[in-house]
């Protein structure tokens, strides 16, 4: 066996070890020459398959040591050393690596380092390895973000604690500044911030900076560039941490004044939070000029945040204390406030300009041009503080609600003309992670339709486009035991490629209980269907390719196609009609022309758009709580389905488990394709409202998300809109995450666009639901609040008026009382308050109101009623002045 084969041998068996004794013999034409072979393996290990993991696993190391070892370049050796199909999830063997590597010259050994450094997807793990060739070159360290994310990995695994660790290392001063500088932030630096921790990276550093070993101004001018760039909070909290652990001085706070007030004005709450409390500290030491703090003011005041709110407000009085000649500078800024949601912080920032305003009329002129945007409640009290001028502007005629236009369902674009077209429509849908209802159909159309007229023409077309699918290679699809994916399997069908592996006798799919098995269920029976009848019995079309992009059908399209199918002499695919019913838009004026078509499928599509196609009857129920080992579940309410007769009697067998009657699950385990889920019965949303309950009780309940992503879906599709659709958006505006809540809002808006949304009904169920804790009032609040924004406030009334005695009263069937004592209860009245405000809502007061009115005091419960009541006995009034 000659040399080279023997490193390949070693290569072959993973003897890492082995390969640089075996190397170094060689001379430059063996190892070019064996280089060769080398890449050669590796493109072999590359286009394998899975089923050889484990011989690329073992091969890689052994041959990323014999590369290195044969590449006479340092941009090709780095190329190849930071190459990520060979290493997997793991590190590079290093001390083997610096083994082959040894003899080269320093130089080279450098740019080796440098190359590597540069290469941003896997400089942090070959950190050790850079670090050995820069002290074996004795070049400066590299301090790229790979790098640095690398250095701070190893230093924090070295063993010893964190501050003996970077005091040991002879990079601390290379690579300290550059830990603030990374595009992204530091990992290990990011994880490591509990106090307690032996690797706290910021006790660390202020420890070494009090030592002297590293420079104070380079970890306050860091941190401070930091937060200035802003982040997710998580992000910023070590730095946060180092600034506050070096306790800055009142000098080098002073230094750094304008960065505090751009902090104020732009960084998260809590480095927002921060700096107002170091810029208060240099107010009150005479450190922060007038026009400082009313620049800091202008944009602070702006902010949402009540609490930032609140002390910046603090912060002006104590300085207009301080300094009363200040006021013309200061307190135009509160007009900032004055536009704030919260009605208690405008009525603050409107008495701190009544304690010190001055006789200065550019001063009353300026907070009277903004005082409009106070709440009815205290426009009286700015017309008397400042004048007629800060009356509000002429009443510009009636409210007018502003509401989405009703969403229009775009029509479905026709199947391919070509076998070109929809080969590479077919490649697409199999390429993506998703597919929408338009491109599936129309792929799938177009494959039955091609099929039909040229399937040895179609199949030229795909076996291209498809080129690189595993289940075209024989010596794989054998192993397959099941039916393809998707689109696939009918594309197999038409290439004769079907997989031809057997499945065991004891094979089970695991099926779960959710309402997703039934729905896969059906769009596999119409896939396998398509797939049989390409090669037995092709169909010219399909019946049931959508008309819109919904997946509804549209009766008359359905009829004409049914009418083409008997003037061809086709048989209708039992699965495909069945489909085409479950899609077809309820409309009695299409029954006369099915009848008319004197065949069996016209008598069933006549009688289905009669009593036989009623949706399943949907019925309320309350589930009980749950406790599971990491917490427990509240009462909530769920919803059962009942059965479809017609459809167990008629229809195929895949669809029975869909038509049968169906117990609402605990949780909704499966997922993924709801598109195409939901265009199984794309007019029937109550049921499918009811069957998508429980993942939308998992954002409210669960802490889930993404469970409302299908509410939109839902929202558009047909049928008639009842208990099942309201109560799943009423669900869903007490969801965990701003983006769920997003889309309830989104539907409610829909719904109330399209005329059909029951306000009342919404209204009480969301008590119903507040009563036992399944939607708490702060984030109803929050998405109520953004539903008003829009424009939408008479309807955002409309459903709070229904809620709100619930709320008030704490009365009902529910397992919980008090709720109006509850955070987010006051949110909730203030939203109701501003609804009236806005849309000038003369309705009774709901029940309690009166009651917690008058309770007294100046909790934001009560503050909030009283405006409610003030302000529904102002429009009662004023109505009334007007008949």
């Amino acid at each position: 066996m000659t040399a080279t084969a023997d490193v390949l041998e070693a290569v072959r068996t993973g003897r890492v070890g082995a390969v640089p004794g075996l190397l170094k013999p060689l001379d430059a034409g063996q190892r070019r020459a064996l280089l060769a072979d080398l890449k050669e393996l590796r493109a072999e290990l590359r286009a394998s398959g899975w089923d050889r993991w484990q011989e690329r696993d073992l091969m890689s190391p052994a041959l990323v040591v014999a590369g290195a070892g044969c590449h006479t370049g340092a941009a090709a050796a780095a190329g190849w050393i930071g190459a990520r199909d060979m290493r997997r999830w793991r590190q590079n063997p290093t001390t083997v690596l610096l083994d082959v590597l040894a003899g080269r010259e320093p130089r080279w050994l450098g740019d080796l380092a440098h190359r590597l450094a540069a290469r941003a997807g896997t400089a942090a793990q070959d950190y050790p390895l850079i670090s050995e060739l820069v002290r074996l070159a004795g070049c400066p360290m590299p301090t790229t973000d790979g790098c640095v994310e690398g250095w701070a990995q190893a230093v924090g695994a070295s063993g010893n604690r964190l501050s003996r660790a970077l005091r040991e290392d002879p990079h601390l001063t290379a690579f300290t500044p550059r830990l603030f500088e990374t595009a992204e932030p530091v990992g290990s630096f990011a994880w490591r911030c509990d106090p307690d921790d032996p690797h706290h990276w910021p006790a660390a550093l202020v420890c070494l900076a009090t030592e002297g070993r590293l420079e104070r101004a380079v970890l306050l001018n860091g941190c401070v560039a930091r937060l200035l760039r802003g982040g997710k909070p998580a992000e910023l909290k070590p730095y946060q941490a180092v600034l506050r652990a070096l306790r800055p001085t009142e000098e080098e706070e002073a230094e750094r004044a304008a960065d505090w007030i751009a902090m104020t004005a732009d960084a998260p709450s809590s480095v927002a939070g921060d700096a107002q409390r170091t810029l208060a500290r240099l107010a009150a030491a005479g450190r922060l000029t007038s026009p400082m703090l009313a620049e800091m003011s202008t944009a602070a005041l702006f902010r949402p945040e009540k609490k930032l709110v609140r002390a910046q407000l603090v912060l002006i009085r104590q300085q207009l204390g301080r300094d009363p000649a200040a006021a013309p500078e200061l307190l135009p800024a509160l007009g900032e406030a004055f536009g704030h949601p919260d009605t208690d912080i405008q009525e603050r920032a409107l008495n701190l300009a009544a304690a010190h305003l001055t006789d200065d009329p550019d001063l009353r002129a300026e907070l009277a041009d903004r005082a409009h945007l106070l709440s009815p409640t205290h426009r009286a009290r700015a017309v008397d503080l400042l004048g007629p001028a800060a009356a509000p502007a002429e009443d510009t005629g009636p409210y007018r609600e502003t509401l989405p236009p009703p969403p229009v369902a775009s029509p479905l674009a026709p199947a391919p003309e070509t076998v070109q077209e929809t080969a590479e429509l077919v490649a697409a849908v199999v390429n993506s992670r998703t597919a929408t209802v338009e491109e599936f159909e129309r792929a799938l159309d177009g494959l039955v339709r091609h099929a039909h007229r040229d399937r040895a023409a179609l199949a030229e077309a795909l076996r291209p486009a498809l080129a690189g699918r595993w289940w075209l290679d024989p010596e794989q699809s054998r192993h397959y035991t099941s039916e393809l994916p998707g689109l696939e399997h009918v594309a197999a069908a038409v290439l004769d490629k079907l997989p031809t592996g057997t499945p065991p006798a004891a094979f089970v799919t695991w099926r779960s209980d959710c309402h997703h098995t039934g729905l896969h269920a059906v769009v596999g029976a119409r896939l396998d269907e398509a797939a049989r009848l390409v090669t037995t019995r092709p169909l010219p079309f399909l019946l049931a390719t959508p008309t819109v992009e919904t997946g509804s059908l549209d009766p008359h399209a359905l009829v004409a196609r049914l009418a083409e199918y008997r003037r061809l002499g086709a048989e209708p695919a039992p699965v495909d009609f069945a489909q085409a019913l479950l899609r077809v838009r309820r409309d009695a004026e299409a029954i006369p022309g099915a009848t008319a078509l004197g065949t069996p499928e016209g008598h069933r599509l006549a009688s289905w758009l009669g009593a036989a196609g009623q949706p399943a009857p949907v019925t309320r129920r309350t589930a009980s709580a749950v406790r599971y080992a990491y917490g427990s579940t509240p009462a909530r309410l769920v919803l059962d389905t009942g059965e479809r007769p017609t459809v167990l009697a008629e229809f195929p067998a895949p669809f029975h488990e869909s038509a049968g009657a169906r117990k609402a699950s605990e949780r909704c385990w499966d997922g993924g394709e709801d598109a195409l889920l939901i265009a199984v019965l794309p007019e029937d949303r109550e049921t499918l409202a009811a069957w998508w309950l429980p993942a939308v009780i998992s954002c409210a309940v669960h802490e889930g998300r993404d469970g409302t992503a299908v509410l939109p879906s839902i929202t558009a599709a047909g049928g008639p809109v009842g208990p099942a659709q309201h109560l799943a958006v009423a669900t869903a505006l007490g969801a965990r995450h701003p983006e769920d809540r997003l889309r309830a809002v989104d539907a409610l808006l829909t719904l109330a666009g399209r005329g059909e949304l029951d306000a009342a009904r919404l209204g009480e169920d969301l008590a119903e639901l507040l009563r036992m804790g399944t939607v708490k009032p702060n984030r109803l609040a929050d998405s109520l609040r953004t539903a008003a924004a829009t424009g939408a406030h008479a309807t955002t009334w409309a459903v709070l008026a229904a809620a709100l005695p619930a709320l008030l009263t704490g009365t009902g069937t529910g397992t919980r009382t008090g709720i109006g004592d509850s955070r987010g209860a006051g949110e909730l009245l203030a939203t109701a308050a501003d609804c009236v405000e806005q849309s000038a809502a003369a309705s009774p007061d709901p029940a309690g109101l009166a009651e917690v009115a008058d309770r007294g005091g100046r909790s934001r419960l009560v503050t909030q009623s009283v405006r409610l009541r003030d302000a529904l006995r102002r429009n009662r009034s004023v109505s009334t002045e007007g008949e």
